[in-house]
């Protein structure tokens, strides 16, 4: 109902000791939990973009000052053009450009080294619902991958969009254990091992 007069909220002194509220980092999980628990979703955290035609060393600096890995490259409009992880901008694939191509590592674009649309491997929503976390450990070790894009149909569109992604790294957070500091366990038992030594 809207009003005709709104009164203002009155103001009060902030008390002392007060602090300031802290983002959650990660909720804590166990290799049975929900796999849903470990998914970054960008319906709430937005994903870190970037142009095809920014060079990689920019590139590099926009993870490194966003505290993540991987970008996701788009046009103008929000298409998903493909991946871009620190293994592009730093990695082999940078050396193996210019080996093959010439050229300096100066010169090299997000084009030049991302995974491109085409060759992306995606989990369905629908599977990732159904599934555990040890699930998803158990995925990224046997691809041998630091990350797991997720899947979802526009509830308008229809169109297929990234509704989500997996880290290895956050969720060894979540789990209470580093997982890039050792091989990834495929089992259950292998990752209750780990989580019990």
């Amino acid at each position: 109902m809207e009003r005709a007069v709104y009164k203002p909220l009155p103001f009060r002194r902030l008390k002392t000791g007060a602090g300031y509220q802290r983002l959650i980092a990660y909720k804590a999980v166990q290799v049975d939990s929900p796999a849903i628990e470990v998914m970054t979703d960008m319906r709430n955290v937005s994903a870190v973009t970037i142009s095809p035609d920014v060079l990689l060393s920019q590139a590099t600096h926009a993870m490194v000052s966003r505290g993540v890995r991987l970008l996701f490259v788009v046009e103008p409009d929000g298409e998903a053009l493909g991946l871009a992880t620190a293994r592009d901008t730093m990695g082999e694939r940078p050396i193996k450009m210019i080996q093959e191509h010439g050229g300096k590592h100066g010169d090299l674009r997000v084009k030049d080294c991302m995974t491109p649309r085409s060759n992306i491997e995606v989990l369905p929503l629908a599977d990732v619902l159904r599934a555990e976390v040890g699930h998803i450990v158990a995925t990224l070790k046997n691809v041998g991958r630091q990350h797991a894009p997720v899947v979802d149909n526009d509830t308008l569109t229809g169109e297929e969009q990234i509704r989500g992604i997996f880290s290895i790294t956050q969720i060894g957070r979540q789990l209470g254990m580093p997982l890039q500091a050792f091989e990834v366990a495929k089992t259950f038992a292998e990752i209750e091992a780990a989580l019990a030594a």
